[in-house]
Order: C-alpha cells, then structure tokens, then sequence
C-alpha cells in the first residue's frame, strides 16, 4: 500500500440523475418561473413578501433559487399570480420538493464552503463546461496525488482527515465525466500550469498522465495555450462558463476568488466572456496536438 493509497475513503455510491437536473439548477429554474408570473401581473416584490409573510428581500432570493422554497409560500404565490389552472399549479409546486431535495455534496458540508457549493450544484446539471486555468489543473481532470498537493496548498494547517474529505470531494465530482449523459468539458490550460511541478516532478508527471487518459474520452477537449503566444485577451485570469440543457437557465460565468466567488448570468457579461474564450481557443494549439505536448512536457520533468 503506498501512502496516498493509506489516506483514501471508502469510495460511496453517489447517484447521478442529470436528466432531472440537480436541486440547485430546480431551484433556480423555479425561482425564474415565480418572477416571471409575478411581472407579468405587475406585483411587487414588496406586496408578494406581505403575502407570505417575509421580507421583500426574501421573494428576491427565492426567484434567483438561492434559497430553499417552502410549499405554503409558492402556493399562496401562485394564487397572488393569479395562477389557477390546477396542472400548472401542480407542476410548479411538484418542483418544490425536488428543489429542495439535498444533493451528494450536502454530505461534505464540512469542508464545502457555500460559495463553491452553488458552483457544484451547478456542475451537476451542465451540458457543457468551459475552463480557462493558469494556474491549476481544473478540478475535474486532477489526478489524487495532485489534488492532495493542490489541498494542502490552501490549507496548510488542515489535519488529515480533513485533506482527504477535501480530495475524496473532488475526486466525486469527477463522475461527471463518466455518466451516461456526460457533461462535455472543454479546458484550455495555460503552459505555465503543465511546468509548474506542483507536488514535485513525480506528482506532476502522474497528473500529465491522468489528463492523456482524459483526453481520450469523447467529451473532453483539452488545448494549451504556450508561452510563444505571449499576451492573450483572458489576461484577466481563469474563469469557467457553464451552459445547461435546461432552456429556462442561461449560460454561467464563474470567478473564483480566494474565499468567495462571483457568479455573472447578464447576457452582455456572458457574450463577452464567450468571446474571449473563443479567442483563447483560436489563439491555444489545436486539441489534436495536446497528446504529443502533454507527452513532451512529461518527459522533460
């Protein structure tokens, strides 16, 4: 047994139903349906709060699905709305329990700070997601060892125990990429996160691997973008843009900040992030060619 092979969890059957959507994504998709009907009768957030008995800052949270719906307050919404019509009263409030249902990650609420729990939540339901990184490998193609290394980076002073909830977090979101409906994750990595021997030149050289083998798989595409390019439009650091199969949920920009995050969904900031993503994968080396980069850059650590 090695020793990464000693700091591993038992592996736990986590279901993956992506066709129904993921308790975040419902939230949201109910959330939008609610504003809609609420505009569309010209009702206030203020008037619809008194109906249920809160804040106008709650209706608010509740249509950007970021927080859990209660039966009675969509009902008493719904007739607010002037919702009548007793299948759709049904199909909404039929949303409500699935929304609120706990996705597997609920299970590493301890070491899942809220702010990366939407972004998993998300994750989920993707159709496809698109990576721009310059400093780490994405999540979803990390090898253990590396994501051990990438762990204890930020947060040095974790016990154990705590490091391998961290990674053994990660490693589940990878099931993703192997579901019957995959998501189709698209990555372009800067060199610079290839020549950085995080975890030392062996981690980093099992790491190359894990992305050669990902590669390999239909829904995968990975291109680097070399040093000889010099600047490109994506100076402003790594970002992912998420977009669902759900016609109700617009595409999602993600920033990652050092303890927070920022989630962009305007058409305008969404178009224009798309457009430097277009640029850098124009600007990258072509998908066909990451095998023999990877492969060089493996053998000269």
């Amino acid at each position: 047994m090695t020793r990464a092979d000693a700091h591993r969890e038992p592996v736990e059957p986590i279901p993956l139903d992506r066709s129904r959507g993921s308790s975040t994504v419902l939230r949201i998709v109910l959330g939008a349906q609610l504003r809609r009907l609420r505009e569309a009768r010209h009702i206030t957030l203020e008037r619809a709060g008194h109906t249920i008995r809160a804040s106008h800052s709650k209706v608010s949270r509740m249509e950007l699905g970021r927080v859990s719906f209660r039966l009675r307050d969509v009902a008493d919404l719904l007739t607010l709305y002037g919702v009548t019509d007793e299948a759709e009263r049904a199909s909404l409030l039929g949303l409500v329990e699935r929304a609120n249902q706990p996705g597997w990650w609920h299970n590493y609420s301890d070491v899942l700070p809220s702010w990366f729990e939407t972004y998993v939540g998300l994750e989920e339901s993707a159709s496809v997601i698109r990576n721009y990184e310059v400093q780490f490998v994405p999540g979803l193609l990390q090898s253990e060892d590396y994501a051990r290394a990438v762990v204890r980076l930020g947060f040095p002073d974790a016990p154990e125990q705590e490091v391998a909830r961290r990674v053994r977090l990660r490693m589940a979101r990878q099931r993703l990429l192997h579901a019957p409906d995959p998501v189709h994750l698209w990555a372009v990595l800067d060199e610079a996160v290839l020549r950085r021997p995080l975890g030392g030149p062996e981690v980093m050289r099992g790491q190359i691997d894990r992305i050669l083998r990902a590669v390999e798989l239909p829904n995968v595409t990975v291109q680097i973008a070399p040093f000889s390019i010099g600047g490109h439009a994506a100076a402003g650091g790594p970002f992912s843009l998420l977009r669902f199969a759900q016609p109700d949920l617009p595409d999602i920009v993600y920033l990652e900040q050092l303890t927070s995050a920022v989630y962009l969904e305007k058409r305008e900031e969404v178009e224009r992030y798309l457009e430097v993503m277009e640029r850098l994968c124009l600007a990258a080396e072509p998908a066909s060619e990451t095998p023999a980069i990877l492969t060089r850059i493996r053998d000269e650590l």
